[in-house]
């Protein structure tokens, strides 16, 4: 079975899709796949389709969309071997699990392409670190489960996963501003400050970028609009690292010039 869950979601057996069209049998598998090779508990199940308040007949209907997805497994079987399905999603004491290998599941390949490319940032191999970032992002297919009702537990795996992308974009970014493709990012940073607009470490990202291309007059105006954005949504100012990220770009400092993380810059700035 392949699972997609980084987008759309997507199940597939032998090639066929799988994937419920009711909207709690989705939910259902959705949990399910985020949890691949671990049991979920009937009472985390119930509470993720059901919220604090479930019907009384909630535990006869899960397993009822259970038997959903078990035919739909079956179906896509040779053979048609009803029990097989059973080996796929699997009943265990007190929860079901679901056999998937993880390599199969994309937030798995993601996760693993996204850790390697975390260590290879530690280890100062930027090329391989951007690389593999880059690979990671490219798994995704869209916003997670965007087609699928999500409940309380669901909604914490949303909520990690977009963090978890979010970091993973960011570091991806630094590599390649540590590589001197500052150019080349102007773009998608302009894009990603839009999206996020009172996201500093994007913001300090676009700021150096535009310094570095020589646009020192829009490196200050991304500042101008940051802050004004905060000022006006929750009465803030900027931190006090981004305000020296300022005034070092306004001086033209040369430690901006470097190849450093723009978290070492910071750093060296507030030092």
């Amino acid at each position: 079975m392949e699972i997609k869950v980084l987008g759309p979601l997507e199940a597939r057996e032998n090639g066929v899709s799988i994937t419920p069209t009711a909207s709690k049998p989705r939910q259902l598998l959705a949990l399910l796949a985020l949890q691949a090779g671990h049991v979920v508990t009937v009472p985390t199940l119930i509470e993720e389709l059901w919220g604090m308040a479930p019907p009384r007949s909630a535990l006869t209907t899960l397993q009822t969309y259970v038997l959903q997805v078990r035919r739909k497994i079956n179906a896509a079987m040779p053979g048609e071997d009803v029990a097989a399905a059973k080996d796929v999603l699997v009943t265990r004491y007190g929860g079901y699990l679901l056999n998937v290998a993880p390599e199969n599941v994309d937030v798995r390949s993601y996760e693993r392409l996204a850790t390697a490319g975390q260590r290879a940032m530690e280890t100062g191999d930027l090329e391989s670190a951007s690389r593999l970032l880059g690979q990671a992002l490219e798994v995704w297919r869209g916003p997670v489960l965007v087609d699928v009702q999500v409940g309380t537990k669901l909604a914490m795996e949303v909520t990690r996963l977009q963090e978890s992308r979010l970091g993973v974009l960011e570091s991806r970014i630094d590599a390649d501003l540590r590589l001197g493709r500052h150019q080349s990012m102007i773009s998608e940073l302009s894009m990603l400050t839009a999206q996020h607009p009172m996201h500093e470490n994007l913001c300090a990202q676009y700021m150096l970028s535009l310094y570095r291309s020589g646009r020192q007059w829009r490196a200050l105006e991304a500042f101008q609009a940051l802050r004004d954005t905060l000022i006006e949504e929750l009465g803030l100012e900027p931190s006090m690292r981004l305000r020296q990220l300022q005034r070092a770009i306004l001086s033209s400092d040369p430690a901006l010039d470097t190849s450093m993380s723009v978290k070492s810059l910071e750093r060296q700035l507030a030092g």
